[in-house]
């Protein structure tokens, strides 16, 4: 069975930054993309950032371009999201999640709990 972790969300001041990480388990890692999405209230979800299995593709949704940076470590089954100059639009939960093959095309077939960001003006 595949299980996601996300960690590093809080409260921050706008302006300021925050490390996500995701920890996964029960896959081979170094073979799957991986992706993070985040969800505001009332609001769609949205995508955030992909990156290939071997970390050499990445994807950043155009508004983020920029600010965010999706990273992984394929010995540690870890990938990041570095969100940088935080804005109150920003708040959501984000979502960290993985597809079945090594680039990230179509669905993700697996999901975490989410971690909550918030950003205060």
């Amino acid at each position: 069975q595949v299980q996601l972790v996300e960690s590093g969300g809080g409260l921050v001041q706008a302006g300021g930054s925050l490390r996500l990480s995701c920890v996964a388990s029960g896959r081979t890692f170094s073979r799957y993309a991986m992706g993070w999405f985040r969800q505001a209230p009332g609001k769609e979800r949205e995508f955030v950032a992909t990156i290939s299995a071997s970390g050499t593709m990445t994807r950043v949704g155009d508004s983020l371009k920029g600010r965010f940076t999706i990273s992984r470590d394929n010995v540690k089954n870890t990938v990041h999201l570095q969100m940088n100059s935080l804005k109150p639009e920003d708040t959501a939960v984000y979502y960290c999640a993985t597809y079945p093959q090594a680039l990230a095309i179509g669905p993700c077939d697996y999901w975490g709990q989410g971690t909550q960001v918030t950003v205060s003006s």
